[in-house]
């Protein structure tokens, strides 16, 4: 099978679900679910697409596109599976078009020199509860910038409609932190997994990941106990979530948009 055509069809089907959504938004209609399942059917081919070429090239190319389709996948998968009982769907308005963008650059720009095929469980635990991690927290971080959105148009007394199709605002902050809390347990989950499996993971292109990751780590941690214990929300749950997220970026994907695409290092 050609996996650029199944990538192709992935790609339409991320954009007319996030035509849909925008729909939804301007109309104020109530939600229909040809939106999510265009989204699923998006989703499943960009999964079909990565595994084929996994089987093409007997691995899975770790290039920055490649990498950052993947984890876009991990995001729409997430975000669809918690819209099955929570209100999230209309953060796919931003989520499956940085999908199929990402899936676009992929086809556009193959890398073929940065295979890496995990031969023991222990790798592919700290690459998955990683990406997972990281999944789980850039939606977090998409749901605090919603959430500010939210906040200041409620407080000009002209919400929009945008606004009004979304949840009340004490269910957006409760969302938000159980959003933290599942990304927090796969962040604790990747960073004792590298400490455990990884031999020297202070290594060359490894220590700003791990100084960035376990800095996040503490900021999640602080803002979940501050939670429980003194209340936080509004403007200082949004302003650590998206510090805590833009510590993970860099971690993630910092180096290697510099190393492989600007200095052509790796």
């Amino acid at each position: 099978m050609n996996s650029t055509l199944v990538g192709i069809f992935s790609v339409l089907s991320y954009g007319i679900a996030s035509a849909l959504i925008i729909k939804e938004l301007m109309s104020q209609c109530e939600k229909h679910r040809a939106s999510i399942r265009l989204a699923w059917l998006g989703a499943i081919l960009h999964a079909a697409y990565i595994i084929i070429n996994i089987q093409q090239y007997n691995g899975f190319n770790f290039g920055f596109f490649n990498a950052a389709g993947l984890v876009a996948l991990f995001i729409v998968l997430l975000l669809l599976t918690a819209a099955l009982d929570k209100p999230v769907e209309k953060l796919g308005v931003a989520i499956f078009p940085l999908a199929a963008i990402l899936l676009s650059l992929d086809m556009i720009f193959p890398e073929q020199n940065h295979r890496l095929t995990p031969n023991n469980w222990e790798m592919s635990v700290h690459v998955l509860s990683s990406i997972v991690a990281f999944s789980l927290l850039n939606i977090a971080a998409l749901q605090a910038l919603m959430l500010a959105l939210q906040d200041q148009q409620l407080r000009s007394h002209h919400p929009k409609r945008l606004i009004l199709a979304l949840p009340p605002l004490q269910a957006m902050e409760t969302l938000l932190f159980q959003m933290i809390a599942a990304g927090l347990f796969f962040l604790t989950a990747s960073l004792l997994s590298g400490f455990i499996f990884i031999e020297d993971l202070f290594a060359q292109h490894l220590v700003h990941k791990t100084v960035l990751s376990i800095i996040a780590w503490i900021i999640f941690s602080g803002l979940l106990i501050g939670r429980l214990r003194y209340g936080w929300r509004g403007k200082t749950a949004i302003q650590w979530t998206l510090i805590g997220f833009i510590l993970l970026l860099l971690a993630y994907f910092g180096s290697k948009l510099v190393l492989e695409l600007v200095l052509k290092k790796i």
